[in-house]
C-alpha cells in the first residue's frame, strides 16, 4: 500500500499558486515524507446550501485532491442528517472515480449493519470493474442515527451485534461466493477492505486480518492502546500480510493559529447542537455562531469539540503531525476537515499537500 507515484506535476501546479517555503521543505522529517496522506470528505452542507451543490463540491474536491497528490479520497454514509449530503457512498464514489483518473477512491465507510453483504459486494464489484485498481472498501459498524432512520432502513440497533457474521459473509462474496450464491462481478477482483473501528473494534480488524482505520476517540491514549493490541494480535491473511494502521485526524492549516481556530467553530457548533437537540445541522458561519446564545451544556460540548484538532500554520501543524505519527506508528494519515468557508478548506488541504507530499518519479 505504498504511495503512488506521479506527484511531481501535481505539486508543480500547486506551487504555481503559492510556492512552498524552502526552509520548511528542508525541515520535513522522514516520518511525514514516507507515508501517504489521504482525505475523508463527508459532503457537509452549509446553511441554505442545496444538497446537490454539496455533492458536486465533493466531486470537485476529489479532483483537486488528485491534482495535489493525495493517495486516497473517501466518502461517508449518513442517513437523514440535515448537515450531510452524502447518503449513498458507493454511488458518490462512482461519481468521484469518474471525475478522477489516478487517486484511489473508496468509502469511509459503508455501514454494514444497514445493508445486505451480497449487495455491498456487488456494488464494490461494479466499482472495481469500472475503475480497476482504484477502489477501496471501507466498512463500519454504525447503525442509523435515530429510531426513525433505523426503521426506514429496515434495521435496528441489534443488527450491529452480528457484525462479525456480516463481515465474514461479505468477504466470502468478494473471494469465492457463499452457499452457491455469487456476487458478480466482485468475485475474484482485488477490492481491498478496511475496517473503521474504535476501541474493541480494533481487535476485530486484527482477527480478520484487515487494515485498520482509527481516530483518537474517545481519547488519544485509548486509540494508541487499541493500535498496540491490533498489532499484537494481528492475523496475517489474504487482505493484509502485516498490520496496517490509518490514523484519521482533523487538520486545518491557515496563516495563524487564531485563523485556523476560527475555521473550526462551525463544526464544533454542529456537534454541540446535535448532542443537545438530536439533529446534526448544516454548518453556520463563524459570525452566526458568535451571535448565538448557548446553554451551559452546549457551551461545554462546544468547547470539548474544539479540542484535538491539528490547526495553525505549517510551523505548528507539521510538528504535531510528526508527533502523531511517531506516537501511533501510523502507516497513513486520513485527513478530515469541515469548514463553512469552502475556499479556506481547499486552501488548507492544498497547503498540507504542498508541505508533506514530496514529488516522486512516475
Amino acid at each position: 500500500m505504498g504511495r503512488r507515484g506521479g506527484l511531481a506535476a501535481c505539486l508543480v501546479s500547486a506551487a504555481r499558486n503559492q510556492p512552498r517555503p524552502a526552509a520548511l521543505a528542508l525541515d520535513m522529517t522522514a516520518a511525514l515524507q514516507s507515508i501517504p496522506f489521504s482525505i475523508l470528505d463527508r459532503s457537509r452542507v452549509r446553511q441554505d446550501q442545496p444538497y446537490p451543490e454539496a455533492l458536486r463540491e465533493t466531486v470537485e474536491f476529489a479532483r483537486l485532491a488528485e491534482e495535489w497528490g493525495y493517495h486516497r479520497f473517501w466518502v461517508s454514509e449518513h442517513h437523514s442528517v440535515p448537515g450531510v449530503a452524502g447518503s449513498a457512498p458507493t454511488v458518490l464514489a462512482a461519481g468521484v472515480a469518474a471525475a478522477t483518473s489516478r487517486i484511489r477512491v473508496g468509502t469511509g465507510g459503508v455501514m454494514l449493519p444497514n445493508h445486505q453483504p451480497l449487495v455491498v459486494a456487488e456494488q464494490f464489484g461494479v466499482l472495481e470493474a469500472l475503475y480497476p485498481g482504484r477502489i477501496d472498501m471501507g466498512l463500519g459498524r454504525s447503525v442509523g442515527f435515530t429510531d426513525g432512520v433505523r426503521r426506514a432502513l429496515g434495521h435496528g440497533k441489534d443488527d450491529a451485534e452480528d457484525f462479525d457474521d456480516r463481515l465474514g459473509e461479505l468477504l466470502d462474496f468478494i473471494t469465492r461466493g457463499r452457499g452457491g450464491v455469487h456476487a458478480w462481478p466482485a468475485e475474484g477482483l482485488h477490492i481491498p477492505p478496511f475496517l473503521l473501528a474504535t476501541a474493541s473494534g480494533a481487535l476485530r480488524a486484527a482477527h480478520f486480518g484487515l487494515p485498520l482505520v482509527i481516530a483518537p476517540f474517545p481519547d488519544e491514549e485509548s486509540m494508541i492502546r487499541s493500535i498496540t493490541r491490533y498489532r499484537d494480535e494481528f492475523r496475517p491473511g489474504p487482505w493484509a500480510p502485516v498490520p496496517y494502521v490509518i490514523v484519521s485526524t482533523s487538520v486545518v492549516i491557515a496563516d495563524t493559529v487564531e485563523q485556523a481556530h476560527r475555521l473550526l467553530l462551525p463544526e464544533a457548533w454542529s456537534a454541540a447542537y446535535a448532542r443537545t437537540q438530536g439533529e446534526f445541522p448544516p454548518l453556520l458561519s463563524p459570525e452566526r455562531i458568535d451571535a448565538l446564545t448557548m446553554t451551559d451544556r452546549q457551551r461545554r460540548i462546544f468547547g470539548e469539540s474544539l479540542r484535538g484538532h491539528l490547526h495553525g500554520p505549517e510551523t505548528v501543524v507539521l510538528p504535531a503531525l510528526e508527533s502523531l505519527v511517531e506516537r501511533t506508528g501510523a502507516d497513513e494519515i486520513l485527513v478530515h476537515t469541515s469548514t463553512y468557508d469552502r475556499a479556506a478548506k481547499l486552501e488548507s488541504h492544498r497547503r498540507l499537500a504542498g508541505a508533506v507530499l514530496m514529488p516522486q518519479q512516475v
